[in-house]
């Protein structure tokens, strides 16, 4: 099935008529470079910004002459994972296919049935959040269930992001907010979002640069119409903080989300904030229960670089081989391990999704493959990364990056525990809950 996205908000209040030619032509200029010269021309001339303004895939129109402007300061780098948040080799104009291993998706992982979960205090919040909006900030925050901006993602700070940012926001409507992210996380992922905002603001106040680096820079959006029975979903996305929520019925989709922080450990009012640890910790337990043979298959370099992510940012349909060691030649206590990786990140999800998630990656654990890179001590940069049908996990220690100086480290140094990036996904095809919204439109009576 073609995606039905449109990019644009589904509330009805207009933008202002300046802001809407100009949000245009951005648009349409950034189209016509992308089919005139292709991706590697659009990543080289605008940046991340570029393709935000790609957002909408409608057809061009004649006014296509304009230059883009309102670009970020810091165009993202990086190969083709994106990990740095840009675009690598892929297109926002390029249909979701998802993460597979040779660019063919494995069939009938995902169908449509209950499982049990809570999904009305979510719904109940999100309705309560959009309550609480003006019509202004309501108009740019609420799209389509097919737009675009699901994929609009990315973990850079200087980005170009739709929706309303926490610095848009009264008090009140931060509560809200906060509400939301409540009803969907578990007590650690909500500490995990507010740890991360609290290093930024921390880091860019100990760095002089609070206008990149903050606590508010963070943008709320919301897929579709909060409901018990049709699909919606909302995003919160920031630097190195991106949740994607997905909802139909009692099913909910909680990927991609990217979770990271440089530093990862700070001393902020008296009070050392830690954060990003569990994935660490787990990923060093796995690695160092494995025999000296089995570290062999698993460990496919012995050294780090300083970014080694494939699927981040803009990555949605990454081909990625199964490589390293496979669950079926690990022992029950070895397995145990695996799956605490794969809890640092489920656990982050309210119980009783973080326990459908985990049962649903259970199923498949002979068919998972773990894949190593780096040292294998306490302190040890490495790259984790676990793959099988059903999900995609990486921790990524990588090189200081614009907050090197937080914590007196050089920019470009050596890969380090002190800045970390890890992602969670659906591969063939459930990441944003795709595959079950492609189901949902197949198959409901309402829908034919």
């Amino acid at each position: 099935m073609t995606e039905l996205d449109t990019g644009e908000p589904t509330a009805r209040e207009p933008q202002s008529e300046s802001a809407g030619r100009a949000h245009a032509s951005r648009r349409n200029f950034m189209r016509k470079v992308f089919f005139a010269s292709g991706a590697t021309a659009v990543a080289t001339m605008g940046g991340a910004g570029a393709w935000a303004a790609m957002a909408d895939d409608a057809t061009p129109s004649a006014d296509a002459s304009a230059t883009p402007s309102g670009a970020p300061s810091g165009a993202p780098s990086g190969g083709p994972g994106g990990g740095t948040g840009g675009p690598g080799n892929q297109s926002i104009t390029e249909d979701f296919f998802g993460l597979t291993t040779d660019g063919k998706r494995v069939d009938d992982l995902f169908t449509i049935h209950s499982t049990g979960v809570a999904t009305a205090p979510v719904i109940a919040a999100a309705n309560a959040f959009l309550e609480g909006l003006t019509d202004t900030q309501k108009s740019s925050t609420q799209f389509t269930i097919h737009s675009t901006e699901w994929r609009l993602w990315s973990n850079i700070d200087s980005y170009a992001r739709q929706g309303v940012s926490l610095a848009d926001l009264s008090d009140d409507q931060k509560n809200l907010g906060t509400a939301l992210l409540k009803s969907a996380l578990s007590a650690d992922g909500l500490e995990t979002t507010e740890k991360i905002r609290r290093i930024n603001q921390a880091a860019g106040e100990a760095i002089d640069n609070t206008t990149s680096f903050n606590e508010d820079a963070y943008y709320w959006t919301l897929m579709g119409t909060p409901s018990e029975t049709e699909p919606w979903g909302f995003q919160f996305d920031g630097h190195h903080l991106v949740i994607n929520y997905f909802v139909l019925g009692d099913q909910v989709v909680m990927s991609p989300c990217f979770w990271g922080s440089e530093p990862t450990s700070m001393e902020i009012d008296g009070e050392t904030v830690t954060v990003c640890h569990e994935e660490v910790v787990a990923s060093l337990a796995f690695i160092n229960s494995l025999t000296e043979a089995q570290q062999a298959v698993a460990v496919e370099s012995t050294t780090k670089s300083n970014e080694s992510m494939k699927a981040g940012a803009f990555s949605d349909n990454t081909v990625q081989e199964y490589t390293g060691l496979c669950g079926n030649a690990l022992t029950g206590a070895q397995k145990t391990k695996l799956l605490g990786i794969v809890q640092a990140f489920t656990g982050r999800a309210k119980a009783d999704v973080a326990k459908v998630r985990l049962a649903e990656v259970r199923k498949h654990l002979a068919d998972t493959y773990v894949t190593w890179a780096g040292g294998t001590g306490d302190d040890d940069a490495f790259y984790v990364r676990v793959h099988s049908p059903v999900v995609w996990i990486e921790v990524d220690c990588q090189a200081p990056g614009p907050l090197a100086g937080a914590y007196g480290a050089t920019q470009g140094s050596g890969a380090t525990q002190k800045h970390v990036h890890s992602i969670i996904r659906t591969p063939n095809g459930n990441d944003y809950g795709k595959e079950l919204l492609r189901q949902h439109y197949l198959t409901s009576p309402h829908h034919k």
